[in-house]
């Protein structure tokens, strides 16, 4: 996953109230009105924020009969976990580095 992918990721994730509501969507699908209810936000602001989920992939929208519910999309999350992962990883790597150098002075 490349930084052109992440920053977006990044950016839709750094907004609290997009937070609470992958959050909420973390239990269970849920249309923009049910979260609204959920949520000390309007149903019409919930719908933008969830147009910048849908857009950044980590939320995808469902027809359930009449209603639009929205599901958190695992794939897309867990490959941004991933690439934090990895990051982490290469900072332990150079810190042990660090403290191996500094140890031998």
């Amino acid at each position: 996953m490349s930084a052109a992918t992440l920053v977006p990721v990044f950016a839709a994730l750094g907004d609290e109230t997009r937070w609470s509501i992958l959050s909420a969507l973390g239990e269970g699908d849920a249309s923009a009105s049910a979260l609204a209810g959920r949520l000390p936000v309007s149903r019409q602001a919930i719908a933008k924020h969830l147009a910048v989920l849908e857009e950044v992939g980590v939320v995808e929208s469902v027809k359930v009969g009449r209603e639009v519910q929205y599901r958190v999309i695992g794939s897309q999350l867990s490959s941004t976990a991933r690439r934090l992962d990895e990051i982490g990883a290469e900072w332990d790597r150079r810190l042990a580095l660090i403290k191996q150098i500094a140890e031998g002075l």
